[in-house]
């Protein structure tokens, strides 16, 4: 379904792999898919500025209503205008619910149908997440897709566990939607289930009647082999709507992000990028480069000599080893601008193949460049 402020545009699908090229139509703008969205957890993408982000391609950012909830509230957010203004940034933002790290940072209390009870990771404080929660604190946010808050199950849990999880989520989407009503905001709902394929069919039969605007699925890259998520992701394909994004949640690594295309994903996140980027590790056409090391002293060509990136076109391997080891910051930013400007350049090729028609072929060329994935 589209309303004035939201739709999706199916441009072209790869018959053989079913890879998706489309436009998302959103208030702040227009999103070109395959995307990557660059996370800007606590309001800001971590050593990038907002300027640089446009300039490498950058068509939307994640934020996190976990984080912006313990500091420095929504409410405050809410009273300087919204994330958009607050952050100064006026394209798309996505917020996801929490759920996530509710359950992976904080020391959790309680589990029931009505919501999660945990301790902050921040100051030891008792708080309540609900699904009405979660809600209010996205719509205090003014974030233009907002996430249903969800129970992701860890990788290894029994059927049993996954059920009971599943369901939970299921019953939190009703409460997420009857408590929405923003229509400038979208609400994407996230398919659960971990990784048993009864679980997801009926979790996705669940979310469907929910889906508006978009959909996600949830609880992959959590500590299971890539093989494992590729086979959940090919027997979700077919299942699908094919008139709305789909979403991918946090995967990010360039080989994720070609398998996921080839799935008929549209959305990606992760905070991967930017990470590594702080620790010394860039991605590059070549597959990944540990500049801490040792080999890259004397090492005076460029980090991707594929790549336009003010990084690349302006410093060395070896003055960005330097920066890293005498601990100075310009190092890790100039990493994180390179990475995410790395993969927006893997999402465009991408895009660019599917409406060319040589999608497996530009994959093909990807994995016999990539050395060190």
């Amino acid at each position: 379904m589209n309303n004035e402020y939201f739709s999706f545009e199916l441009i072209k699908a790869d018959p053989e792999t079913g890879a998706r090229a489309g436009i998302f139509h959103t208030p702040h703008g227009d999103i070109e898919t395959p995307v990557y969205m660059p996370v800007g957890t606590q309001a800001t993408v971590k050593g990038v500025l907002p300027s640089t982000l446009k300039e490498i391609g950058s068509q939307i950012i994640l934020s996190n209503t976990y984080h912006l909830y313990m500091r420095p509230g929504s409410e405050l957010i809410a009273r300087a205008g919204g994330l958009h203004k607050f952050m100064n940034w006026d394209r798309p933002i996505l917020t996801d619910s929490g759920g996530f790290q509710v359950f992976s940072l904080a020391k959790l209390n309680k589990i029931t149908d009505e919501g999660v009870t945990f301790s902050s990771h921040v100051d030891g404080s008792y708080h309540t997440f609900t699904p009405e929660l979660a809600m209010k604190i996205q719509h205090d946010l003014g974030s233009d897709i907002m996430m249903a808050f969800d129970q992701c199950s860890e990788y290894g849990y029994t059927h049993e566990e996954a059920r009971l999880a599943m369901e939970r989520t299921a019953r939190w989407l009703e409460r997420c939607f009857a408590s929405h009503d923003v229509p400038r905001q979208a609400l994407f709902p996230i398919v659960q289930g971990n990784f048993y394929e009864d679980l997801r069919a009926e979790s996705l039969s669940r979310c469907l009647p929910f889906v508006k605007h978009g959909i996600a699925i949830g609880g992959l890259s959590v500590g299971e082999p890539k093989a494992r998520m590729y086979e959940l992701l090919d027997f979700l394909q077919p299942r699908l709507p094919e008139n709305v994004p789909r979403y991918l949640m946090g995967v990010g690594s360039p080989d994720c992000l070609v398998e996921g295309v080839l799935r008929g994903v549209d959305m990606f996140d992760c905070v991967l990028a930017t990470r590594i980027a702080r620790n010394g590790t860039a991605f590059t056409s070549h597959g990944k480069v540990v500049v801490r090391n040792g080999k890259y002293k004397e090492d005076f060509t460029p980090l991707d000599d594929g790549c336009d990136c003010y990084c690349c076109k302006n410093y060395t391997k070896a003055y960005l080893r330097h920066m890293l080891n005498v601990g100075e910051m310009t190092g890790a930013m100039l990493l994180s601008l390179h990475n995410l400007a790395y993969l927006h350049r893997l999402m465009k090729g991408l895009r660019e193949s599917i409406l060319g028609g040589y999608v497996k072929d530009f994959v093909r060329e990807f994995y016999k460049m990539q050395e060190n994935i």
